[in-house]
């Protein structure tokens, strides 16, 4: 019997092994990009408190359309970087959750980059 793979649990796997590595501290934060099928988040979150700083998604009140695509991922990415803007942040860490850099993950980092997050 064929047992298939939990492509979730390979996710979580490979983010833990990335976490190892990269941590979030209030000189530069840790950018955290998570998303589903339907919606996309983003959190700007310092390690060493343990609090998120800034946070945007798909699912906030402002936004319209559906969260489950490239430009959803655009507009979120623009939005953390405005959000992480207000707060003084400039510099973060990238943390693409175990994800692939490609499709709506990087969409969302080049919006950040664009909208004057640096990493």
């Amino acid at each position: 019997m064929l047992i298939k793979a939990d492509k979730n649990k390979a996710r979580q796997k490979r983010h833990f092994r990335v976490r190892n590595h990269i941590k979030g501290t209030a000189e530069r934060p840790r950018l955290n990009v998570f998303r589903s099928l339907a919606n996309i988040y983003a959190q700007v979150i310092d390690d060493e408190k343990g609090v998120t700083l800034a946070a945007a998604s798909s699912k906030d009140k402002g936004f319209s359309g559906y969260g489950g695509n490239i430009e959803a991922a655009k507009t979120v990415g623009a939005e953390i970087a405005k959000r992480a803007a207000e707060k003084g942040i400039t510099e973060v860490v990238f943390d693409r959750g175990g994800y692939v850099y490609h499709g709506r993950v990087a969409a969302l980092a080049e919006a950040a980059r664009e909208a004057g997050l640096k990493f």
